[in-house]
């Protein structure tokens, strides 16, 4: 069997992609690869994408001279998990609080991990997770 190395990008849909910016890269800090009409990507960690597509706007073929894109959307609140560093959860927890943003959880993994959970403005569930979570991180 061919390997999978890892996830490149992971995209999320968004109603308003000038109110995403201004949560992802003002308040994430997250620096911007991309900017379309339709599309922005953001470099998180330096090898990872994080792709804020306006929701319905890429569900026909999106055909260019190097090829073509199938449609995809997606609808409701979908999950990701940004990987964080231990020492600098008391910062990300101070950070969120003075911007306004309420943890909603916070959760403490049997392998010595500790996430934090809150919301993005569309209503995504974002987790900061320290190492340890998973065998692999």
């Amino acid at each position: 069997m061919p390997r999978l190395n890892r996830i490149v990008e992971t995209a999320l849909y968004v109603d308003d992609l000038d109110r995403a910016r201004a949560f992802y890269e003002d308040k994430l800090g997250l620096p911007p690869l991309l900017k379309t009409k339709t599309l922005f990507a953001y470099d998180v960690g330096g090898s990872n994408v994080l792709l804020l597509f306006l929701r319905g706007a890429s569900l026909k073929t999106q055909a260019s001279p190097g090829g073509s894109i199938p449609p995809h959307d997606g609808s409701g609140p979908l999950h990701i998990a940004f990987a964080i560093d231990a020492d600098e959860l008391p910062a990300w927890e101070a950070k969120l609080s003075d911007l306004g943003i309420a943890v909603e959880g916070r959760m403490q993994w049997e392998r010595g991990s500790t996430s934090l959970y809150f919301r993005d403005p569309d209503g995504h569930l974002l987790e900061l997770a320290t190492p340890g979570l998973w065998r692999t991180y």
